[in-house]
Parts: structure tokens; C-alpha cells; sequence
């Protein structure tokens, strides 16, 4: 076979992901919940027929979802071997969301379907969405103190839900009796189908004009470039071990942090990640099955190497112990709903924390690296419906080398934004009071973190239950290098006149709201970088202005002393305070 030229497969690698980024569009606008049509809370990709390897995923997509829905159509192909899923025919359709098959928590739903061509499957498309509820004890699935899955919803294996092309009746009807608000599923249903067929379709196109041994030599060498660039950019650390440590508030049921504890050995061209020390397997629901422990990895790497594409060669040089014994490697049946949205971000931090002493220039301070998950179902009188709302929010990113923190961005494990609040209170009996930055809430550093943001939520009518799962309630996102911690996140429950605060600070389940109740959030702000007294005092008199801090913040955070009446810097003052 003569050797694919450079333009051929730089134009392939394009062509493969323009079908995943068609497929990520397809599902969004298909979509009928808020938290995927408008948050984008979704991911597509291509894997191989052979081991479910990663092959391409959409630019637009949860990069937590990299490595397990690699996991989970491995799993897939595994079981349709040795006969425990039937064999596929074209146009079939496969559904699941069990955590400990290679998924997240029961929520995230993954469809996978084989692509043939000439009678044998070439590749399989995988999806994920997250749905707005999947059954279990509150609404939402986020069950802060569940101590088995079987509390969190409905699990379900690999099982055909499109058997050549038609939607199965009786596993729909299975799924829909055991979640709330069943009739709005299938508009979800029917788009996570869509997006897989468009891919579909763009592949072939792909595939007939540049033939199938043209295009599986292009995915061969993509993989091996990018495991080769992956490989180049690890050569360039110091070898040695760098350690780390990561908490999760609580479990939800057992008030006590947990903690993540890890080791990275960096030898010649590969990283091995060693988790022990951490925290034995929890009663509560921030277990992290394997898949999202190995994705948690991969994806806090692909922000320090940003510049490595996405495949599974990328994730070649990184060697990950599995973590047996402690709360990142989930066994049956341990809750898990937690899982993805907080613990995989821990998990990161972790490897930021690790990294930044080896890389100072390429690694931020820790992110918010909450995704503030706060589930609100209940019914609307005034439309005669139930309802599940997600809201789902960002919140600081941390300082790094060059620059602050981005405010108010998204989680570390994707690209999911805040529905907007017109569509939240379109679709939802719920007011928007206060959206705004959290001032102040971002870490003090030579590079300062980004801001979080400040919410409030009134429900307008009818009763109500709030559930919330969030993290870094106890301790905020770590500064870096001398910075400093980014603020805490903060939940306040206002009903029958009174202040609740959540005794685990961060979770907490099925309380009870009615009309003109309110929520209160206050998501964190990024970790600082660098010592804070050596930011310039002009940036903190901007801060200053601009209203992110106080003038006695500008004092207390960075050793900046403004003039009593006016905004300027009292420069006797300011180097008198920090260097005494």
C-alpha cells in the first residue's frame, strides 16, 4: 500500500472530526431538555469496531466523556463476543448507562450503533445525554445521600432500543415507566438516534470518496502521531515523582472529607498515575466507577497538552494504576451519582496539583471545578405537568504563568454552560432574582482566579423538591506556586421565612420548597498563582474598580493600600504593607 500523503490525511483527520462536530450540532438542536439543547451536556464520537478504541470525538463535546465512551463500546463489544448482548444488525441501536459497564453516573445515557460497510461493521458511533431524570428516589437522579445505585434510577445494560432502524416498544415502555416526566423522553431519544445516523451518513460520504483502506490507514497513523506527540511532550519533564492531594467535601452521608491522593512518576516517555492512599469506597454517592477515574486522567492532560488531538493514541504514555480498594473504582453497588460531575474534577485537580510543580508555565491553579448540579422537580398548577429541572453552573478557573483565571467558565470536565436563564424560566415555574459574578470569590496570586457566579432562584408556584449535589463547600479550589484558594461554594435554602445551609455544605436531598421559596448559590472562584503580593498594584486598583474587590480586600488579599476617598494606591502604604 503506498504511504498516505501528508494533505490526504491531514484532510481525513479534519473529515472525522467535522462528523463528530455534526453529529455534537445535530444532537443539541434535536434535543428537547434545556440541558442538552441549550447546556450542551452531550458528547459523539467515532470508536473502532475491533476494541472500541477512540477514534475521533466532537470539538464540542464533554471531554469527561473521552475515555468512557471508549470504555463502555469496548464493553459493548466485549459482550455481544461472548454472548451476553445479541449480535447487531444494521440500523440497530444500542442503549446504556450502567456505571460499572465503562459509564458515568445513571443519568449520562450512551447509545452506540455499528457502522457496515460490505456486510462487516467498520467502526461503531457512540453518544452520550445527559437526561433530566432517570427514575431512583428524588428528581434529577441526584440522590445526595443514596447508599446503593439501585436509589439513583434506572440502570440499564447494553440492550437493542433501535432494532434495525424501528424504535423497540417494549424497552421504550420499560424506560419510561420507571423515570419522571416520560412523555418529554422521546424528543431526547429520538435526537440522540439522529445525530448517530447523520454520522452515519457522513462517514460513508467520507468513506466512498476516499475508500475504506485509504481512510483506516489515516485513523493507523493518527494514532500513532498522536501517542508520538503525546511521547515528545512528556520526554520534556524532569523526571521524578510529583505528589498531590485532592478533597471531596463529603460523601453526602458520612460528614467527612475524602481524600484523593496522588502519585505521578514521569520516566523518559510515559506517566504513570498512582492513587493509593486515597480514601476506602464511601457509603455515599461520590464513588467514581473506573471508566470515569481513567477519563478524569486523560482529560486533566489534555488541558496541560492541548495541542495533542484526540484519540486513543493520546492516551497511549499514560499508564493509570487501577486504584483497587479506594472510592475511585466503584464496584456494584455502590452509588455513584456523584461521580462524574464532582469526583472526576477532583480527580483532576489532583493531576493539576501534581503537574504544576513540573510544568509552572503550562499548568493553571485548580478550576471551580464544581458543576453545581441542583435538581428541582416537582408540579406546575398553572400547565397541569410535571416537571425536572437541571440547572447545571460554572465558576472560576484558576491563575496560571501568564494570566488570571477565566471567570465564570465551565466545569474541567466539559464544555456544558448554564442554560440561559430566559430559557430556564420559559420552560420552568421558577424567577431568576440575582445572576451575577460572585465578586471576590477568585484565589489571591501574582495571576488572580477567575470569579464564579452568584444565583438565586424563586419558585413561582406549586410545591417543589431541591436536591444538591455539588463539591468544594468545604475547601475551595487550591491556589498554585504561593497562590490562594479560590472561595468556597454555597448553597442557602430560604422557606417559611427561615435560612437553611445544608449540614454537608454541598449535598443534600429532597427538601421541600413551595411558592416563593428560594435557592441561593454562590459557585467558586479559581486557586491564585503566584504570591499575591507581587501583583501589580495597578491590576488590583482595576479590580478594585470594577468592583471585584473591596478596597479592604485589596489590602487584606494583595498588601495594596488605597487612598481613604478616592480610588488610587497609597504607594507608602501599599510598600509598607507588603513588606512588612
Amino acid at each position: 500500500m503506498a504511504k498516505l500523503d501528508a494533505i490526504t490525511l491531514s484532510v481525513l483527520q479534519a473529515a472525522l472530526q467535522q462528523v463528530c462536530d455534526e453529529m455534537d450540532l445535530t444532537f443539541s438542536r434535536a434535543a428537547f431538555s434545556p440541558v442538552i439543547a441549550e447546556a450542551n451536556d452531550r458528547s459523539d464520537g467515532i470508536y473502532s469496531a475491533v476494541d472500541g478504541s477512540l477514534i475521533a470525538q466532537g470539538s464540542q463535546g464533554l471531554p469527561v466523556f473521552v475515555g468512557v465512551m471508549q470504555y463502555s463500546t469496548r464493553t459493548v463489544i466485549e459482550m455481544i463476543a461472548d454472548g451476553r448482548c445479541l449480535p447487531p444488525e444494521p440500523g440497530d441501536i444500542y442503549v446504556v448507562n450502567d456505571p460499572y459497564l465503562g459509564g458515568t453516573h445513571l443519568m449520562d445515557v450512551r447509545f452506540a450503533m455499528p457502522v457496515y460497510r460490505d456486510g462487516k461493521i467498520f467502526c461503531w458511533l457512540s453518544n452520550t445525554g445527559h437526561w433530566p431524570d432517570i427514575g431512583g428516589s428524588v428528581p434529577g437522579g441526584f440522590s445526595a445521600s443514596a447508599t446503593a445505585v439501585e436509589q439513583e434510577g434506572l440502570r440499564l445494560p447494553p440492550v437493542k432500543l433501535f432494532k434495525k432502524g424501528v424504535l423497540d416498544p417494549e424497552i421504550y415502555a420499560i424506560i419510561c415507566s420507571n423515570i419522571r416526566v416520560a412523555d418529554q423522553r422521546i424528543g431526547d431519544i429520538r435526537a440522540q438516534a439522529a445525530a448517530l445516523l447523520i454520522g452515519q451518513d457522513r462517514l460513508n460520504g467520507i468513506l466512498d470518496r476516499y475508500g475504506d483502506e485509504t481512510v483506516v490507514e489515516a485513523i493507523a497513523e493518527l494514532r500513532r502521531r498522536a501517542a508520538e506527540q503525546m511521547r515528545a511532550n512528556i520526554s520534556a519533564i524532569p523526571d521524578g515523582t510529583y505528589h498531590s492531594k485532592a478533597f471531596v467535601d463529603s460523601d453526602g452521608v458520612v460528614d467527612e472529607p475524602l481524600i484523593i491522593a496522588l502519585g505521578v512518576e514521569k520516566q523518559g516517555d510515559t506517566l504513570t498515575f498512582d492513587f493509593t492512599g486515597s480514601s476506602k469506597p464511601c457509603a455515599g454517592p461520590m464513588n467514581s466507577v473506573l471508566a470515569t477515574t481513567l477519563s478524569s486522567v486523560y482529560l486533566a492532560m489534555r488541558h496541560i497538552f492541548p495541542d495533542v488531538p484526540i484519540s486513543a493514541g493520546a492516551f497511549e504514555p499514560l499508564i493509570v494504576k487501577r486504584p483497587e480498594g479506594t472510592f475511585l473504582d466503584a464496584k456494584y453497588p455502590r452509588p455513584v451519582s456523584g461521580c462524574a460531575a464532582e469526583v472526576s474534577q477532583r480527580i483532576a485537580e489532583a493531576v493539576f496539583a501534581a503537574m504544576v510543580q513540573a510544568l509552572p508555565d503550562k499548568v493553571t491553579a485548580a478550576p471551580a471545578g464544581s458543576s453545581g448540579n441542583f435538581a428541582l422537580g416537582g408540579n406546575d398548577p398553572a400547565r397541569g405537568r410535571d416537571y425536572v429541572m437541571y440547572q447545571i453552573s460554572g465558576g472560576g478557573y484558576g491563575g496560571n504563568s501568564g494570566h488570571d483565571g477565566l471567570t465564570n467558565g465551565c466545569s474541567t470536565i466539559g464544555i456544558s454552560k448554564s442554560p440561559p436563564v430566559e430559557i430556564m424560566e420559559q420552560a420552568f415555574p421558577v424567577l431568576y432574582r440575582h445572576y451575577a459574578l460572585r465578586e471576590g470569590s477568585g484565589g489571591a496570586g501574582k495571576h488572580r482566579g477567575g470569579f464564579g457566579l452568584a444565583y438565586e432562584v424563586e419558585i413561582l408556584r406549586g410545591d417543589a423538591r431541591a436536591s444538591f449535589v455539588m463539591d468544594h463547600g468545604r475547601f475551595g479550589p487550591q491556589g498554585a506556586l504561593g497562590g490562594k484558594d479560590g472561595a468556597v461554594n454555597t448553597v442557602t435554602v430560604f422557606r417559611n421565612g427561615e435560612e437553611h445551609v445544608p449540614p454537608h455544605l454541598s449535598k443534600e436531598q429532597d427538601i421541600a420548597l413551595k411558592a416563593g421559596d428560594r435557592v441561593r448559590v454562590g459557585t467558586p472562584g479559581g486557586g491564585g498563582y503566584g504570591d499575591p503580593l507581587q501583583r501589580d498594584a495597578d491590576l488590583v486598583l482595576r479590580d478594585v474598580a470594577l468592583g471585584y474587590y473591596t478596597s479592604e480586600e485589596a489590602t487584606e488579599k494583595f498588601g495594596v493600600v488605597l487612598s481613604a476617598g478616592e480610588l488610587a494606591i497609597d504607594q507608602m502604604a501599599t510598600d509598607k504593607q507588603r513588606v512588612g
